[in-house]
């Protein structure tokens, strides 16, 4: 226990000096790097959903250097297959016995972190390949199972639905991923930062602050964190409230979703809350730590129908409806 204790104050300290690593080169965004690095240490996944050129890329490649890890971009087209994205076998002569034989060539899935750049370019074929590697964490293939590194972390990036030439991701993917994160415009003054700081040359260069063996380490740490039963039923109870035909839920849930969450929203209100508490120095999470991740895990999970269109109420302001009710 004492070790734990430990653990988690140098834990507290290593994020602080991840935040301040990566806002050397990343401005603003604060919001958006704490939950990607709650989504990490939880052994998540993250959709990050937002139009072209708010540095995604460059906040995703800038974590994996402040953390050490390998990193791989993998750029979703139209006409990617699924062996591009895990690997494929190919013919070789072996030199010893001139016999032919298969050899497996890993793919770009195999990194620590891997970015699935404008994942909804892709048709649904290609996008399932990242089913398996993304639940499993190996990938299967001609009878073979290769495992994926440790910590594996796939971070998706999306254009907003509305755009031409984009396939909607299927609910079971959506699933898939703990938190959806939404990249909004930078303000006026951290535009002005931005232009000032991109447009000056020079590189920054960054310190190491972690490395894949101690994230390994803090995942374990967080699933080692006790959670008072007064929060994992305030979690339940908000799962459970987004379900049209569940019972005590709101009207105008019924009027305005065709269904709610499901489970794993439960789990990972949990694990995002146990993390939250972690990475601040605290050893249980509280109710306030479920409402801070609400959002992320729940937009994603629960779909509006026809009256919400109709009405304009979108996913988010539903869910800041229900926690506003939530006592």
């Amino acid at each position: 226990m004492a070790n734990d204790v430990e653990a988690v104050q140098s834990l507290q300290q290593s994020y602080a000096a991840i935040r301040q690593e990566i806002g050397k080169v990343i401005v603003g965004q604060d919001a958006i790097v704490e939950q990607l690095l709650i989504s990490l240490m939880a052994r998540g996944h993250c959709l990050l959903v937002g139009v072209p050129g708010l540095a995604k890329t460059l906040l995703i490649r800038t974590l994996a250097e402040v953390l050490d890890l390998s990193f791989n971009r993998v750029q979703f087209t139209p006409d990617l297959m699924p062996s591009d994205i895990t690997g494929t076998e190919v013919i070789e002569d072996n030199r010893s016995t001139g016999e032919k034989m298969f050899r497996f060539v890993r793919g770009p899935i195999f990194a620590n972190i891997v970015l699935a750049d404008e994942i909804n370019r892709t048709p649904p074929k290609t996008q399932a390949a990242l089913l398996e590697s993304m639940q499993e964490q190996h990938v299967t293939t001609a009878g073979q199972t290769y495992p994926l590194p440790d910590p594996f972390f796939v971070l998706a990036t999306q254009n907003p639905i509305e755009q031409e030439g984009t396939y909607p991701l299927p609910e079971a993917q959506l699933d898939r991923f703990m938190f959806n994160l939404w990249l909004d415009y930078p303000s006026f003054a951290e535009e002005v930062r931005i232009v000032k700081q991109t447009t000056a040359g020079g590189s920054v260069a960054l310190s190491k602050v972690m490395n894949a063996d101690q994230i390994v380490a803090a995942q374990s740490l967080v699933r080692r964190v006790p959670v008072a039963d007064n929060v994992i039923e305030f979690a339940v109870r908000l799962v459970a409230r987004t379900r049209p035909k569940g019972e005590g839920t709101p009207k105008f849930i019924q009027d305005f979703l065709s269904y709610g969450a499901g489970p794993r929203a439960s789990q990972y209100l949990i694990l995002g809350a146990k993390t939250r508490a972690v990475l601040n120095g605290r050893f249980s999470p509280g109710i306030e730590d479920v409402r801070a991740v609400a959002l992320p895990v729940l937009r994603h999970r629960i779909v509006t129908n026809f009256n919400a269109e109709a009405d304009n109420v979108s996913s988010q302001e539903i869910v800041g409806r229900l926690l506003g009710e939530m006592q």
